[in-house]
This record gives structure tokens, C-alpha cells and sequence, in this order.
């Protein structure tokens, strides 16, 4: 799992990103092309993911509460596997840290032995990004000599290293396994070794296409980036809150250590690949790669997630399944791939499925992959159940090309806002502090999204109490930056998802 991914990657047609080792794995899995976060940011989606309930369920919208206790006692994807016999293990980032998981990722609830973090994370929002007056500061760029780095390694490096030892302990002892490793980039900042800039020229790098605040976007709706406002080198540019532009040579500087990010996370996933492979494990291990969600890259002049457009909430998702998905007639399934030297040949996406799907749906499918009875739909009511899922079961896509438009396919996501206007605590306000919430429908073609009045106390939206409200046809308009909502006419069928994923 990776942290802020969108698809930037190969395998979902990006021209630039160098990613040969994740497009592989695409080339050998099924992939969903419309896979969708239920909030974008870290905490609530993978809270979300986990528990396979939406985020109005696990009522965490902040990073300030521990669903057990908050919500319900809702059994998670890897304590499910847990109770099935299987030995469950966390590397890196799966949960978010913190309140959210009970300051132990979840621990022992979801997992056999204690969760792994690499102790280089520490440093990771420290004074160690190196500027141009050769000081040290806490920077959103940040490539650096992995040798002059404090313990002189990076977490993603940590983390591959001890996922790579417990995959060895574990073959050994021959025992069932479920193994969740989480990466923490493209995360910022951009702490990454300094080598892999060179694979992106900034005369190679672009600004969006629609750089600009939509005329049309409510300013509910704006995603001010303030986390990326508080880092040290973004302050020295002085711009204006909340709708002031990045100097255009700096946006490009952004993009370029987005992408280097994504290939150094590449290599990351390749070497743990590669270690799968050669442990004789690949031809009988389920392997799942996702996001917690997107990040904006300047559309809409907006960075880093924290809104409902596709750039924040659309995420890479695809299974691999020996012998489903891929049968072998190589001699290896997952050679490691060098992102700095020539790719072999250019993968093509194994089996593709365009409709769209939710990060809710892999707790079902992945239980059907293993073997498992899935979790069964959610009633309406699930505060009191503790095991069952919002989501659906994908696995009966897989070897199944599904490009027919399906009307009824929707995912939903959500954003908390404090207020009407950008605020300071627009990205991330406390559940007290929560106002409104923007309630989105992504189909085929259109997303729909409504922001209406809510109450922190009773964890209820008032859909009649509408501040403001977009639609994009997806067709004409696939950047969605046209919004053809017409505030004057609220004679719309206001609908919140229930349980089962239907319309409630």
C-alpha cells in the first residue's frame, strides 16, 4: 500500500512516471482503471478500507478517534484473517498512527506480533532537508544523500528490508500469512534519495492543464493546501491565502519530486516483488496494491488531497492471483526491474475493469481470493455488528474484460469543511469543528456532489441545508472543471449511501 498515490504510474497511461515494477505487477494482475477513496486523507480512508465500513460509519472524518470505541467494534481485514489461522503482520504504514489505531495499530487486534515502523520515520518532519543556503530545514522538497541522512537510510528502505526478513521467517515455517506493507511515499515531504530527480528533467515536466480555481467551483468545495503552506521552503515563497498561485518554476519542482517519489517507492515494491518470487511464494500468494488516495498536482489550483475530485479521491487498485490472474510460463514472475536502466518491454495491463469500484470492496474480495467466506452486506444499521462489509466482492471480474457502462456502479466519498470559505483548518478540521460535509457520487459518467449543513454532536447531515453543490459530465469534461450545478434549483433526489452501498 502506498501513501498519496494517485495513478501516476505506467500501467494507468501516464506518458512521464517511470514505474516498471508496479506496471509488471499490473501486467500479471487484475486491474480496476475507476477505483475510488471513501475520504481523501490519510486516517479516515484507511480506517475505512480496513474495516470495509464508509466513514460516516466508522464516524472518524479527523485523526482524533479510535472506531472501537468511537463507533462500533468493527473486526478488521487483517484480524478476520487473523482468526482464520492465518499469521498477520503490519510493516510500515497500514493504519494510521496514532488515536486512530489506539497508539498501536491496532495491535493485538489485527495483528499476531507487534507492528513494524522504521525508526528513520522519526526524522522524517525534522530539519534535515538541505536548502540552497546549505542550512537544514523542515522542506516540502527534500531529496537527500541517503548516506548523510540520520541512521543513513530511509523508512521505505527500513521497511522493505523488514518485510523481505519476515517473508523469509515465514516461509520457513510454513505457516498461512497476511502480510501488509505500507510505504510511505509519495507522501510528503519529499524525502527521497537525491538520484532519482535525474529520471525527471523539469524541462520534462508540465503544469496541469487546468491550473486555475474553477469560476464555477463553490468555495465549500476548495481544498486550500495548508499542510503544504507550513513547510519551510513553501513559506519563503510568501503567497496569499487561500486561492495563491505556486510560482509556476515551482510547481514544476513539485511534480518533479512527486514523480521521483513514485519511481524511488517503485523500486521499493520491485525488491519486495522480486523477494516473493524468488522465496518460491508467488505462485501461491494473493498480492493486492492500492493507495490510501489520490493528491493533486496544481488542477484546479489546488496540491495534496483533502477534497472530492478525482485528482484527490481516484486511486491505483489491482490483485494479482497465481493462476488466475497470471499462469506461469516464465522463469520468473517478479525479476526486479532497475528504474534507472532500460525497461525491458512496455507492460500491458493484465485483465481491466472500468467501472467503477471502492477501496471498501477489498476486505470482501480479498477474504474470496484466500478462500474465505466474505463478510456479509452491512443493514442499514451496523453500529452494533461487528463483522460485515459496505463493499462488494470483485472477484467475479477477474479474467473478465468488464468495459459495459453500468449506470447503477457508483462510488461515494466525502469531505468535512468548518466553514463555507477556505479556513485554516479547511484540510483537516476537528470533529468539532465540522460544519458541513461534501457528500460525492462518482459513476461511468458524471460525479455529483452536494455540501450540506452537518452536525458534530449527532453525526447527521442535513441534506435540505444545501451550501453548495457540484456536477460534472465526465464525457465534455473529464478534468472536471466545468460544474454545471445550478445553486438557484435544489429540486434534486438528495441521497446519502446506506449500508449496502445503495441509495438510502
Amino acid at each position: 500500500m502506498a501513501d498519496d498515490l494517485r495513478p501516476t504510474l505506467g500501467c494507468y497511461g501516464d506518458p512521464i512516471v517511470k514505474s516498471p515494477n508496479i506496471d509488471q505487477l499490473a501486467s500479471k494482475s487484475n486491474v480496476f482503471l475507476n477505483a475510488y477513496a471513501q475520504q481523501a486523507v490519510c486516517g479516515p480512508s484507511r480506517t475505512s478500507l480496513l474495516t470495509s465500513r464508509r466513514p460516516d460509519t466508522t464516524r472518524l472524518y479527523d485523526f482524533n478517534s479510535y472506531w472501537r470505541v468511537h463507533a462500533g467494534n468493527y473486526t478488521t481485514l487483517p484480524q478476520y484473517f487473523k482468526s482464520k489461522g492465518y499469521t498477520t503482520m503490519s510493516v510500515g504504514k497500514v493504519f494510521h498512527p496514532g488515536i486512530a489505531s489506539n497508539h498501536s495499530d491496532d495491535y493485538p487486534y489485527s495483528w499476531s506480533v507487534p507492528p513494524y515502523h522504521p525508526p528513520s520515520f522519526k526524522y522524517e518532519n525534522m530539519k534535515v532537508c538541505k536548502g540552497s543556503d546549505g542550512k537544514l530545514h523542515a522542506n516540502l522538497l527534500c531529496s537527500v544523500n541517503v548516506s548523510e541522512t540520520p541512521l543513513g537510510t530511509l523508512p521505505d528502505m527500513e521497511s522493505t528490508e523488514e518485510a523481505i526478513r519476515l517473508l523469509k521467517s515465514t516461509r520457513d515455517s510454513g505457516k498461512n500469512f497476511f502480510l501488509a506493507v505500507g510505504f510511505h511515499k509519495p507522501h510528503i515531504p519529499f524525502r527521497i534519495p537525491q538520484d532519482f530527480l535525474t529520471l525527471y528533467p523539469l524541462d520534462k515536466m508540465s503544469l496541469p492543464p487546468d491550473p486555475d480555481v474553477p469560476k464555477g467551483l463553490p468555495s465549500v468545495a476548495y481544498n486550500p493546501w495548508t499542510d503544504i503552506r507550513k513547510r519551510e521552503d513553501v513559506q519563503a515563497l510568501n503567497i496569499s491565502f487561500p486561492y495563491g498561485p505556486i510560482p509556476k518554476d515551482f510547481q514544476l519542482q513539485i511534480q518533479q519530486h512527486y514523480y521521483a517519489s513514485v519511481s524511488y517507492m517503485d523500486s521499493q515494491v520491485g525488491r519486495l516483488l522480486n523477494t516473493l518470487d524468488y522465496l518460491g511464494l508467488a505462485e501461491d500468494t494473493v498480492v493486492v496494491f492500492t493507495s490510501d488516495h489520490g493528491w493533486s498536482l496544481g488542477e484546479h489550483g489546488e496540491w495534496a488531497k483533502y477534497s472530492n475530485f478525482d485528482v484527490a479521491t481516484r486511486i491505483p487498485l489491482m490483485f494479482y492471483v497465481a493462476g488466475v490472474t497470471a499462469v506461469r510460463p516464465w522463469p520468473e514472475t517478479f525479476p526486479y526491474i532497475n528504474v534507472f536502466g532500460p525497461t525491458p518491454h512496455r507492460f500491458t495491463r493484465g485483465g481491466t475493469v472500468r467501472n467503477v469500484n471502492e477501496l471498501l470492496d477489498i476486505f470482501p474480495t480479498v477474504s474470496v481470493l484466500a478462500g474465505l467466506k466474505p463478510p456479509l452486506p452491512c443493514p442499514d444499521n451496523s453500529f452494533d455488528v461487528e463483522l460485515c462489509t459496505e463493499g462488494h466482492d470483485l472477484a467475479y471480474t477477474f479474467n473478465n474484460d468488464d468495459n459495459r457502462k453500468k449506470s447503477e456502479a457508483i462510488a461515494f466519498s466525502q469531505y468535512p469543511r468548518p466553514a463555507d470559505t477556505p479556513q485554516e483548518n479547511s484540510d483537516l478540521p476537528d470533529l468539532k469543528d465540522i460544519r458541513i460535509m461534501g457528500y460525492s457520487l462518482r459513476s461511468w459518467d458524471y460525479r455529483f456532489t452536494v455540501w450540506a449543513g452537518f452536525d458534530p454532536a449527532s453525526f447527521q447531515a442535513n441534506l435540505s441545508d444545501v451550501h453548495g453543490g457540484e456536477l460534472y459530465l465526465l464525457e465534455e469534461d473529464p478534468g472536471q472543471d466545468h460544474n454545471l450545478y445550478n445553486t438557484s434549483e435544489h429540486s434534486l433526489l438528495l441521497c446519502k449511501p446506506v449500508g449496502d452501498g445503495s441509495m438510502g
